[in-house]
């Protein structure tokens, strides 16, 4: 086969061997000089360096703005699903299944730890998706990947070939191999975690405390040991499943079959049926209420979460224990405020003590602190009082400042003898402006 420029298009035509271009050929992949960029999809009438069937081929030219002899012909040939597995298309769903199980102990990553041997499995149970599905397969014979994709099926990645490879095998401990991925059948899952909500007064969340909490979880049943199973029974496979903890359904639409994969609800995923315990009703936890001494941290504000390792929910089927998460919410104080670390105070004094300065008793969170008015402070000054905010979280020894806002009172009404002496003042003060 050649190709063959004819215009702005590409055609195909067999030649001799003696008169055919040099091509590079490796792994479906043809190189060849050219030089417009134009992407072209063609079919070769009959080749038989290639194939005895049509070979579908992607044409990508590429080029800069001028012809470059350098310039290159790719051509793609699509998977050959048939090929990968090694079977013939006439092939029934017997050799089909029997080829890729032979494929698939090859390949499989725990088996095989060749580089490429996990993308290799990949394209096994890819192939064997399409042609063990008589619709999949009827498409691609006609239509090829694009033809799949057209359906709404993909283009050839369909499924956790993991999962492909359990669904065959009865999960991989019967083969000896590591449990790479595990049956999700009978799989341990982790408690869910629990929440807490914990309200603390200003001062206990600025520097800590330890409180003890009451909190109710679910814990393993003592009775069946966490297996959800009446003692002395044993579990059935499922008959609405199959046992695959999962069932599929089928939609016929004007673009093609969608399937969707859910949960069993026969058996609420674990593939079998058993009597359930009369403790737990089958779930293999039972409610109990724990005392648990938790000590909360310096620094702590509203919203902040404690984390306490393995005390939320038990796990099923033997799983890890969930988190127990604290939301701190913090009750606020009638008199200081928080600012981050700092803590805000505002001091009302009056209009007397901020000419003359004075010092005045403050509350902080340590207790009662003198604070020096000096004379000539302006109302709305912040004057700092340093390291008597709050510790810094996980860093104790490091503590905000407490701001007091100073507001000076002005009187509203004034005595007799108030007012005389203000109006002296206000006559001393014109006098010295006028100096």
């Amino acid at each position: 086969m050649a190709l063959l420029p004819c215009g702005t298009t590409w055609g195909a035509r067999n030649l001799p061997p003696q008169f055919m271009p040099k091509y590079a050929v490796d792994n479906r992949m043809l190189s060849y000089a050219s030089c417009p960029s134009r992407t072209r999809v063609f079919r070769s009438l009959s080749s038989s360096i290639f194939a005895r069937d049509p070979l579908r081929v992607n044409v990508r030219l590429h080029q800069s703005s001028h012809c470059n002899r350098g310039s290159r012909l790719i051509v793609r040939a699509e998977a050959d699903y048939y090929s990968v597995l090694g079977v013939s298309k006439n092939a029934s769903k017997s050799e089909i299944k029997s080829a890729y199980r032979k494929l698939a102990r090859s390949y499989h990553p725990d088996v095989n730890k060749e580089p490429g041997a996990e993308q290799k499995f990949k394209e096994i149970s890819n192939a064997y998706e399409v042609l063990s599905d008589d619709e999949k397969r009827s498409i691609y014979d006609k239509y090829g990947e694009a033809g799949l994709k057209g359906a709404g099926m993909g283009t050839g990645d369909f499924s956790n070939p993991f999962d492909i490879f359990e669904s065959l095998f009865e999960g991989m401990g019967g083969m000896g191999m590591g449990g790479r991925r595990g049956s999700s059948r009978n799989r341990a899952t982790e408690g869910e975690d629990q929440v807490y909500n914990l309200a603390l007064n200003f001062k206990d969340a600025v520097f800590g405390v330890e409180k003890e909490i009451e909190i109710s979880r679910l814990e393993a049943c003592g009775t069946c040991d966490g297996s959800g199973a009446k003692p002395g029974t044993k579990p059935n496979k499922c008959g609405t499943c199959g046992g695959q903890g999962q069932v599929v359904s089928s939609a016929r639409t004007p673009l093609g079959v969608f399937q969707q994969v859910s949960t069993c609800s026969a058996c609420g995923g674990a593939g079998e049926i058993s009597t359930p315990c009369s403790s737990c009703n089958g779930d293999g936890r039972v409610r109990k209420s724990k005392r648990i001494s938790l000590k909360v941290p310096a620094g702590v504000d509203s919203g902040s979460r404690l984390r306490v390792r393995s005390e939320g929910n038990a796990g099923r089927r033997g799983g890890a224990p969930g988190d127990l998460f604290v939301v701190i919410d913090v009750l606020p104080d009638p008199v200081l405020k928080r600012d981050d670390a700092d803590i805000l105070y505002t001091c009302k004094v009056s209009y007397i003590d901020a000419i003359l300065g004075t010092t005045m008793k403050v509350p902080t969170v340590d207790g009662i602190v003198d604070l020096k008015i000096p004379s000539g402070t302006q109302p709305g000054t912040t004057l700092v009082m340093a390291k008597k905010g709050v510790p810094l979280l996980n860093k104790p020894s490091l503590r905000g400042d407490q701001l007091v806002r100073v507001q000076v009172e002005i009187p509203k009404r004034l005595t007799d003898q108030e007012k005389k002496l203000v109006e002296q003042l206000a006559n001393l003060n014109k006098a010295f402006a006028k100096r």
